[in-house]
């Protein structure tokens, strides 16, 4: 059986998503190399972060795209959080990454809840 357009797009923005937080590890990293001694033990921390929540966004998408019915939480979860980073980067610049970090988690958390998503995950 085929998925919906919309739990297609879902998962392929979700992955999207778990890129630029691989690609935002590999920037931090390069970072953690120029980093003085007194804020290493912060970059590395922050790095380590950016990993774990790579990995976390690429196992919420594989389980979406498995058509897991418990994997629509914690995908609307993550869109959550995008939605609010984007927020804050409406206040902190830039501003057009903000709002387009806000209209992707809106646009992903959307696509999650439509009917035919609903029922390809088996909620209905």
């Amino acid at each position: 059986m085929t998925s919906p357009a919309t739990l297609v797009w879902a998962v392929r923005l979700l992955l999207a998503e778990a890129v630029g937080l691989i690609v935002l590890t590999a920037y931090l990293m390069v970072l953690d190399v120029t980093a003085d001694a007194g804020s290493l033990a912060v970059a590395i921390s922050l790095t380590v972060f950016a990993a774990l929540g790579a990995a976390a966004v690429f196992l919420v998408g594989r389980a979406l795209a498995r058509r897991s019915p418990r994997a629509r939480g914690p995908a609307i979860v993550v869109q959550l959080f995008i939605i609010a980073s984007g927020g804050f980067l409406l206040q902190t610049g830039p501003a057009w990454a903000g709002a387009l970090m806000m209209v992707l988690g809106a646009g992903v958390a959307l696509l999650c809840l439509l009917p035919p998503t609903t029922r390809a995950l088996g909620l209905d």
